[in-house]
């Protein structure tokens, strides 16, 4: 089984095990080894997962503003949770190829192997609620056949994402490219470096 077989098969497993309650309280309960690989992609994909649908509530305009902030704060961690773990993955791709010597015209990858799986996360959870729109009994002919198309493109996007990335760790391993772990940085979550809260600080 190819590593993005392996990936796909744990994010539908996620998507399956969200949905036997579709709630965004849920406690998870990673069936996965805390240290293996298979942990933290399945903990990706299930913070993806309960991220998709804060993005859904949130958008409900009827949100009571107080819950509406609330959530912005939750969405917030979220993407931190999701940054960090991104940033893991990676580290864990750089220690299984730690052994390997990049050939001397061996190039750098526009983005590392980790931001690639992040984006194969989001499309299961793409692909799963676009076919939830395709078997809608109250949507009309017309819904169901442009969710049809687009669901078909998802399908074909999935594909050739997970080809890409196996082909890149293929690269990798085959030391015809090479991979650097770039940390985020991102300021606004830092109070050291967003002036709303460097500032705010001095007050």
């Amino acid at each position: 089984m190819s590593f993005t077989e392996q990936a796909n098969k744990i994010f539908n497993q996620v998507i399956k095990d969200y949905h036997l309650t579709d709630n965004v309280d849920t406690p998870i309960h990673n069936p996965y080894d805390r240290e293996s690989i298979e942990h933290n992609l399945y903990l990706k994909c299930w913070i993806d997962t309960v991220q998709w649908h804060y993005e859904d509530i949130i958008r409900d305009p009827h949100i009571d503003p107080v819950e509406a902030l609330a959530l912005k704060r939750r969405i917030d961690r979220s993407n931190q949770d999701r940054t960090d773990l991104v940033e893991e993955i990676d580290s864990y791709f750089r220690q299984y190829y730690s052994d390997v010597t990049p050939l001397p015209d061996a190039r750098l990858n526009t983005e590392s192997p980790a931001w690639a799986v992040d984006r194969l996360s989001i499309l299961a959870l793409k692909i799963y609620h676009m076919q939830e729109q395709v078997v809608r009994q109250d949507a009309s002919a017309e819904h169901i056949a442009k969710c049809q198309a687009k669901l078909e493109v998802l399908l074909e996007q999935q594909k050739d994402l997970s080809l890409a990335i196996d082909q890149l760790l293929e690269d990798i391993k085959e030391g015809k490219k090479y991979m650097k772990v770039y940390r985020q940085m991102k300021m606004y979550n830092d109070p050291s470096t967003n002036p709303i809260l460097y500032n705010n600080n001095k007050r």
